[in-house]
Order: structure tokens, then C-alpha cells, then sequence
């Protein structure tokens, strides 16, 4: 097994047996990504959850107007899941697709399945799916309550990736402004 493979970041060997950790990477399928490729339709039932090595996706719907919003941007290390699907097998809500090229690591459910009695591999999850509602909660309240120029500035510090790798457009739609706004408030911070 290759010292250096990307699962050994996630599955780190101070928390498993190097047998679980030979179990876990065998039950992944590394999968390449191009630009516009989705990983997860809305409508479909999602089959599989991703760890992302390399690349920027997003997910976002659809508006009561017509717009295309973004619901959370996804880099380098992140676990890519529409959690309602995989685990309780409805249709997505939403659609997560590639920003750029990349690579990632896909796991099926019966796969997933094979793994719950690793209860290391259980705890990743678990504190996988805390972080996730975390980061959407205070998205969601940031959105309401603090004002957009500081929802950018929270987002240029906690995630200066996504600010260089992913469009404006989808920035704007993210933090709930216009991508005029988004320029002025640019513009503003380069004073």
C-alpha cells in the first residue's frame, strides 16, 4: 500500500490498524473530474460520497425565479455528500458540480456499510457530519444577521482557496449578494 496515499490524510494511522486502513482504501475508487462534471444530481438519489484530493466543487439549486444559488463550496480534504440522500435514499435537492479539474475518492453505501464496525471510521464520520452542520448553521445565520462585506471577509480568511479558484458569480450567489455588490465590496478592501 503506498505510504503516501491521499486516504491516509482522512484515515490517519495513530486512529487505525494498518489492516483497517488496507480495508478502508480497498472500499474507495479514485475517480478523475473534469470542469462542469457533477458528482451529485438534483432529483437523482445519491450513491456514492466523495473525499476531495484535488479540485473546487459547489452545490447549489434552483430559486423559486429561476437562479442558480450556491449552498456550499467544496476543496481540497472536504467530504462531498448530500447527506439526506445517501443515507436515508431521497431524491437530492440540490446538485454538486465541478468548478475545476480534480480528482477525488468515491465510496459506495454497500461499501460504506462494510466499514461501520471500524468504530474509528464511524467516529470520522460522525465528527465529519457535526463539522458540516456547523459550517451550514452558521452560513445560514451569517447570511441573515452580519452584513455582506463581512460575510466576505469571513469567507476570504476562512477559505481563501475558494476566493482564488471558484467564479465570482458563484461567490455572489454563496454569500447572498448581487455580483455587482460583490465587486463594489472588492473594490472596497483593495483601498
Amino acid at each position: 500500500m503506498n505510504q503516501s496515499h491521499f486516504l491516509k490524510s482522512i484515515f490517519k494511522t495513530e486512529n487505525f490498524s494498518a489492516e483497517e486502513i488496507e480495508l478502508i482504501i480497498t472500499q474507495f475508487k479514485e475517480i478523475e473530474f473534469n470542469k462542469n462534471d457533477f458528482l451529485i444530481e438534483k432529483g437523482k438519489v445519491a450513491g456514492y460520497y466523495f473525499f476531495l484530493e484535488s479540485g473546487f466543487l459547489r452545490s447549489f439549486t434552483i430559486d423559486t425565479e429561476g437562479n442558480d444559488i450556491t449552498t456550499k463550496f467544496f476543496s481540497k480534504n472536504d467530504i462531498v455528500i448530500d447527506w439526506n440522500s445517501y443515507f436515508l435514499k431521497k431524491p437530492c435537492k440540490e446538485s454538486i458540480q465541478a468548478v475545476t479539474n480534480g480528482k477525488c475518492w468515491k465510496i459506495s453505501f454497500s461499501n460504506f456499510m462494510k466499514l461501520f464496525h471500524i468504530e474509528a471510521f464511524r467516529e470520522v464520520g460522525r465528527t465529519r457530519l457535526i463539522t458540516n452542520y456547523f459550517e451550514l448553521k452558521n452560513h445560514s445565520i451569517s447570511v441573515i444577521a452580519d452584513q455582506a462585506k463581512d460575510r466576505y471577509l469571513n469567507l476570504l480568511q476562512e477559505k481563501p482557496s475558494i476566493i482564488q479558484n471558484v467564479p465570482l458569480k458563484h461567490i455572489a450567489t454563496y454569500l447572498g449578494i448581487t455580483d455587482t455588490s460583490l465587486s463594489r465590496i472588492r473594490k472596497e478592501i483593495t483601498l
